[in-house]
């Protein structure tokens, strides 16, 4: 992804333009965190970009951002701007094409993202982002109350970097997103769960979750219970363990997962939860509720049977033993074969299910 990238700056250059690598790519590489992420800033218009490269697209015209596909790479690329006007406390929807690429970074949030790395790959750093990159710590470009009353979605992103990188917080941050932290209720669900995805996803989410408490921004999320959240789990689990708006959207899969783990967390783990659930539900039941995967792995590999469909008889089978027709009652056999099948009081043998029916509904 780096050389190719180098392509596309000097390719750019080879027709009289200025560009530079910027933001998390750079920050990323200096971290030793492999990206492919990469953003491209550079003093071309979109229509020149568009000249330079034939398959560039301008999917969002009212910014101007030219997407490149390049030797099977994806790059989005920005001409040097000022962003005048905000909406919505979110939105740039007006802004000033500039020659100055200072200029354009000081219109960026952090100044870790600020770094820039030109076609030699050579790191320019105008506004001290390395030494944000040093100390681990966050600052915003310039006034934190500023930023952030541009687009609130940076509040979240602040404390998102943090849990990711494990970065702290400058003390005019944290007293900035205090100030402001009501403005992130004006964000969509959307939004605030893709930067919460990333919180939770987190092996430092124990941290996340300490930002997000410490800046009182749970309230804000509409997010609750946070304390109950189990630490190093998978991102469902996470979702499933604390209380949230319903605001917040899942797939139709999704939310039968967090569901079904609700119920199994308020019940307990058993060979008919395993049965009933599965074993993918029970192991994210078994986080929330601090107990050992393996114990529950090694319940759910005894049972029996682990659907209806591994019964050993059939419907068929069933009307044969009962010289009757297809009806309800299959409902009611196939309930009860279940029940002693997993409790062991049944052997799950042709020979042996057709005596209990025989025995028991004849």
């Amino acid at each position: 992804m780096y050389e190719t990238s180098l392509k596309v700056l000097k390719e750019l250059e080879k027709h009289g333009f200025k560009a530079y690598i910027v933001g998390g790519f750079v920050r990323d590489r200096i971290l030793g965190i492999e990206s492919k992420d990469v953003d491209i800033c550079t003093n071309a218009t979109p229509k020149e970009i568009m000249n330079v490269f034939k398959d560039s697209t301008l999917p969002k015209m009212e910014y101007g951002a030219v997407t490149l596909f390049y030797k099977n790479k994806r790059f989005e690329i920005t001409t040097f701007r000022r962003e005048i006007r905000y909406v919505n406390n979110r939105k740039p929807v007006e802004i000033e094409y500039i020659s100055d690429l200072i200029e354009d970074l000081k219109r960026r949030d952090f100044r870790m993202n600020t770094l820039c790395l030109d076609k030699t790959g050579k790191i320019l750093d105008y506004l001290d982002g390395k030494k944000d990159i040093e100390n681990m710590v966050i600052n915003t470009v310039g006034d934190p109350d500023y930023k952030f009353s541009q687009d609130s979605l940076r509040i979240l992103r602040a404390v998102r970097f943090a849990t990711t990188l494990n970065f702290k917080l400058s003390d005019e941050v944290k007293s900035s997103i205090i100030r402001n932290k009501s403005e992130v209720k004006s964000l969509s669900y959307d939004r605030k769960k893709q930067e919460l995805d990333k919180i939770f996803a987190s092996s430092n989410i124990s941290y996340g979750i300490s930002l997000l408490k410490e800046l009182g921004l749970d309230f804000e999320l509409e997010i609750e219970n946070l304390d109950k959240v189990p630490s190093n789990s998978c991102l469902l689990a996470v979702w499933a363990s604390i209380d949230f708006n319903k605001g917040y959207t899942f797939s139709s899969n999704e939310e039968d997962i967090i569901n079904n783990v609700r119920k199994v967390v308020n019940s307990k783990i058993d060979s008919f939860s395993l049965y009933k659930y599965g074993l993918y539900v029970n192991q994210l039941a078994a986080d929330i509720l601090k107990i050992d995967k393996c114990k529950v792995t090694e319940l759910y590999d005894s049972l029996p049977i682990t659907s209806r469909k591994e019964i050993d008889i059939t419907s068929k089978d069933i009307m044969e033993l009962l010289n009757k027709k297809p009806g309800s009652y299959f409902r009611d056999i196939y309930n009860d074969l279940e029940n002693k099948i997993l409790k062991m009081e049944l052997n799950n043998k042709k020979e042996d299910i057709s005596a209990y029916i025989k025995l028991n509904y004849s």
